[in-house]
């Protein structure tokens, strides 16, 4: 009931509003010589070009990823303040006052650097979803790109495993990053360091973020009309 309120009182002609929520692979960094910052060319704009190509300024993307965050810290609004509006806030007051229609979301790297166990994200990540869902939103799961290490990237594994059993359980959309680039040959050489994509990478990754919720804008589009 309140899911479809909310969706009724978007009014005709909106643009499709998007957020990205995630950690640093969100925020779109890449190291080079021994130094890390966000990068212009990240997914979220690489998204972004590729929407906005199809269907025009209608179609808005915004990047609320924050570098070594967890699910749970947007959950209880626990990671940097600074993050765009109401960052502060836990998740469900945060996005009560969003505009987004779409909503994002990608951990795990960071809850394994954290010691997190499975379970927890798994719980977090499920909050999430539900209090999207709740609010009329459409929540997106993502899964994390792969890591290098073969030790961390098998502990990354079982993260990744929580991700799809969230998508599979509350039946929302997943983009599973983490299987699409562990099938790419060499693709560790597409990494800057041991957790984040270069930019062609952080292009591969975007094309299979579209591929996911391209049909969902094209749909809320055409229900605007």
């Amino acid at each position: 009931m309140a899911a479809n309120a909310a969706q009724a009182a978007v009014p005709a002609n909106a643009p499709v509003v998007i957020e990205a929520y995630g950690d640093s692979t969100t925020l779109g960094i890449t190291c080079a010589d021994g130094h890390c910052a966000p990068q212009s060319r990240n997914a979220v704009t690489f998204l972004q070009d590729d929407l906005q190509a199809r269907h025009g300024e209608r179609v808005q993307v915004t990047n609320y990823g924050v570098g070594g965050t967890m699910a749970s810290q947007l959950r209880d609004g626990t990671g940097n303040r600074r993050a765009g509006p109401n960052a502060g806030l836990p998740w469900r007051d945060r996005l009560a006052t969003s505009p987004a229609r779409i909503v994002l979301i990608n951990y795990g790297i960071n809850e394994v650097m954290h010691n997190q166990t499975p379970e927890q994200f798994y719980a977090a990540e499920t909050e999430l979803v539900k209090s999207a869902r709740a609010l009329g939103k459409e929540p997106v799961l993502q899964t994390s790109n792969p890591m290098p290490d073969d030790r961390l990237n098998a502990r990354l594994a079982a993260m990744v495993a929580m991700t799809r059993r969230v998508a599979a359980e509350q039946k929302v959309p997943l983009v599973d990053q983490f299987a699409y680039i562990g099938s790419l040959p060499d693709w560790k050489s597409l990494m800057s360091d041991g957790a984040h994509p270069k930019p062609d990478l952080y292009r591969l990754k975007a094309q299979q973020d579209c591929r996911v919720v391209e049909p969902m804008v094209q749909r809320l589009l055409a229900g605007a009309r």
